[in-house]
């Protein structure tokens, strides 16, 4: 159900570590993104089990209050639209009570720690009227985007092959403190959180994947020590003698089928040294090929059969007002004008807001049935590795 015209949007994020904080700065530049009509945006509530945490990024990105538990949000009369940035196992009770108050909510990836728990958030929004997302913030790259355009519209011709990485390093160092992160099931380590944006941002340029083979979970650092305080996000914090295993993996590899005949070679690591935040793509087509790095996230690369004989190969196409997201979503409108992953927040939080106004203008953020096709994708992945690299086929969208 769309918000009535001219009323206001409170908004609120529950979660206030690393990835709470760049919902909660999305939802602060979301008013001043693109044209007029959106209801007035209200920043309403931080809340988070660290009260410290909740004020601090209250405080910072001016939200009138904070809050130490996420029920004081799902029954607050003045709160709409909610952002769920907690520890994975947690999304389930919390999308749930929060739909069945009536709140629109935006989930962020992966879904829920398992299928069956993400199929009863897809019930519950289901049997709800109000919007549901899922956060797959690199949609809204304009470089990503950009690519899926060239892909989509035939420019270099019928896509053969996708070789995509993320890659991270914080991880990589063992005296790094023991988090939510590093337990859980085989499958909800690197591959759900970062490996699922991986697989996402390849099925949005690529179309969808029926099949993977070939997995291959590894852990490596076996495992951490306990933190003495609270650590946000991947910070280092000081830790007690105390230690405890890591139950989940490191590091991915696999291989995947598209439904179109192409294939695709994946990989995720978050002891990946040197590659602090390295989410990085290659699409192989019949007439050309494109490439993006978001260590350089203003520009991708583009080859294709228009080059002349004597100049063939990648040619550099800087981000400009002519491709998705950068007319009207940014402050200066100029081509090769800097931004960076922080800024997909805001545009993915304009979007959810327009689709809780009811607004037709920006594509629609990734719907609870792509947040649970993504988790069977990657469940898929989990029982490949388990059957030493059988092929796994994918239950379609």
């Amino acid at each position: 159900m769309a918000a009535s015209p001219g009323r206001l949007l409170g908004t609120a994020v529950i979660g206030a570590g690393m990835a709470g904080r760049a919902h909660a700065a999305g939802y602060r530049v979301a008013p001043t993104l693109f044209g007029a009509g959106l209801p007035v945006v209200r920043l309403v509530a931080i809340a988070d089990v660290n009260a410290g945490f909740a004020a601090d990024a209250a405080r910072r990105y001016g939200f009138e209050r904070a809050e130490s538990d996420w029920k004081a949000v799902a029954t607050a009369p003045d709160v709409d639209v909610v952002s769920v940035v907690v520890a994975n196992p947690l999304h389930r009770e919390i999308v749930e009570g929060l739909l069945d108050a009536g709140k629109h909510v935006l989930c962020e990836k992966p879904m829920a720690p398992t299928v069956a728990d993400a199929e009863a958030m897809v019930a519950a929004a289901q049997a709800s009227v109000r919007e549901a997302a899922v956060g797959f913030s690199f949609r809204r790259s304009p470089a990503i985007s950009a690519i899926r355009e060239q892909v989509r519209g035939g420019a270099i011709g019928r896509p053969l092959a996708f070789e995509g990485h993320y890659w991270c390093d914080y991880g990589v160092d063992p005296a790094r403190p023991m988090s939510w992160r590093y337990q859980g099931r085989p499958g909800s380590g690197a591959l759900a959180d970062i490996g699922s944006h991986t697989v996402d941002v390849a099925e949005f340029v690529c179309g969808p994947i029926v099949a993977v083979r070939g997995a291959v979970l590894s852990t490596v650092v076996t495992e951490r020590p306990v933190p003495v305080g609270t650590a946000m996000g991947h910070a280092a914090v000081e830790v007690s003698d105390v230690r405890e295993p890591v139950t989940n993996d490191d590091q991915v590899a696999f291989t995947a089928t598209f439904a179109s005949g192409a294939t695709g070679t994946f990989s995720a690591s978050r002891v990946a040294f040197g590659h602090p935040n390295t989410l990085a793509f290659t699409v192989l087509g019949e007439r050309g090929a494109a490439t993006f790095d978001l260590n350089r996230p203003g520009e991708f690369g583009v080859a294709d059969d228009t080059a002349p004989d004597a100049t063939p190969g990648y040619r550099q196409v800087l981000v400009r007002p002519g491709h998705p997201y950068v007319s009207g979503g940014f402050a200066m409108d100029f081509p090769a004008m800097g931004h960076g992953q922080n800024d997909f927040f805001g545009l993915q939080a304009r979007a959810f807001l327009e689709q809780v106004a009811g607004i037709e203008g920006l594509p629609r953020c990734a719907s609870f049935a792509e947040g649970l096709h993504n988790l069977r994708l990657l469940d898929a992945v989990v029982a490949s590795a388990h059957a030493g690299g059988a092929e796994v086929a994918v239950t379609p969208l």
